[in-house]
């Protein structure tokens, strides 16, 4: 698990340094993964990446919008509000493990994260979408 934080530490700052200069902000859009469910919030990745960012001077403000349970419908319902309010410049989308643990379609999962894609393209954002094996 420390090898899998750092390899998306280093892919993630690699994104963050191409998106400094148009804005400040890193949204996480995930599930109980990114939510820090059972843990505490300090020792989750989102805070870890926060605490990674300040300590290698990175101005960059990480909001975590993530919500245990949640699955790529309720992202995608969230996601224009979360956009709109944030304005950010990466967004990291972790979602679609609750929808496979829920039997949900596979189809319906990668149309929910494809549109997910596209708002987050349409509001300047870079993406990052992160995946579970």
């Amino acid at each position: 698990m420390r090898t899998l934080l750092c390899i998306f530490l280093s892919v993630g700052i690699c994104l963050l340094s191409a998106a400094a200069s148009a804005a400040p902000k890193i949204v996480v859009l995930g599930d109980s993964l990114s939510s820090a469910y059972g843990i505490e919030q300090r020792q989750g990745w989102v805070a870890l990446l926060q605490q990674r960012l300040q300590a290698e001077g990175h101005g960059h403000e990480v909001v975590n919008a993530s919500i245990t349970g949640d699955t790529t419908r309720g992202g995608l319902t969230r996601l224009p509000a979360t956009l709109e309010r944030e304005r950010p410049a990466v967004l990291i989308i972790e979602l679609g493990g609750n929808d496979g643990l829920r039997g949900l379609g596979l189809e319906q999962t990668r149309d929910n994260l494809q549109e997910m894609i596209a708002m987050g393209r349409s509001a300047g954002a870079r993406l990052l979408l992160l995946g579970v094996r």
